[in-house]
């Protein structure tokens, strides 16, 4: 059983900072990669961070050094700290969670076929 629900989002100006957050209830939480993913109007999900059980993290090129993603697994949550947002930044953000593949964590595409998500919170980033 996995169920994940996201809190955080909002609209802010280009520059500024927003923190979400991923509330988990999974059973077998070490060995899940859990992840942040987005979604603009009219395109397809894509990954912009995501944390292995380990502490590995991956992240999006265009997110690198402004976004950091972190978990707490005492409190089986799952953060995301953006910073120097920009209106490219705007779209649906989505707490994900996926078996680990082998020793990491699976590719973004087969998050997007086995992955658990949760629904979404809106970000907006204005110019």
């Amino acid at each position: 059983q996995v169920q994940l629900v996201e809190s955080g989002g909002g609209s802010v100006q280009a520059g500024g900072s927003l923190r979400l957050s991923c509330a988990a209830s999974i059973v077998t939480y070490s060995i899940y990669c859990m992840g942040w993913f987005r979604r603009e109007p009219g395109k397809e999900r894509e990954a912009v961070a995501y944390i292995d059980s380990d502490g590995t993290t991956t992240y999006a090129d265009s997110v690198k050094g402004r976004f950091t993603i972190s978990k707490d697994n005492a409190k089986d949550t799952l953060n995301l700290e953006m910073n120097s947002l920009e209106p490219e930044d705007t779209g649906l953000y989505y707490c994900a969670a996926v078996w680990r593949a082998g020793d990491s964590c699976p590719l973004p595409e087969k998050w997007l076929l086995f992955g658990y998500w949760g629904q979404g919170t809106q970000v907006t980033v204005s110019s």
